[in-house]
């Protein structure tokens, strides 16, 4: 891409918020479904209440995509476990 077509470069600008979605929507690409599957890999990662906090997402969201997803984390104990 050259400059002209839009791309960021010294002295240029960034494409405006939501430019990509659109794009990748015209495409063919869900921007839901590609946010709905990275905050499946997470919690599979991590705790949903952590995810949820560290995200701004509410408890029940992540909760409800951990379970679906098949992680419980019912064993976790937050906390600080060094010693």
């Amino acid at each position: 891409m050259t400059a002209a077509a839009g791309t960021v470069g010294p002295g240029k600008r960034a494409r405006p918020p939501g430019t990509m979605l659109r794009h990748l929507g015209d495409h063919g690409f869900s921007s839901q479904a590609a946010r709905t599957a990275a905050l499946r890999q997470l919690v599979l990662q991590a705790p949903a209440p952590v995810i949820a906090r560290s995200l701004s997402f509410h408890d029940t969201t992540t909760a409800r995509i951990a379970a679906e997803a098949g992680k419980s984390w019912i064993h976790y104990a937050p906390g600080d476990h060094t010693g």
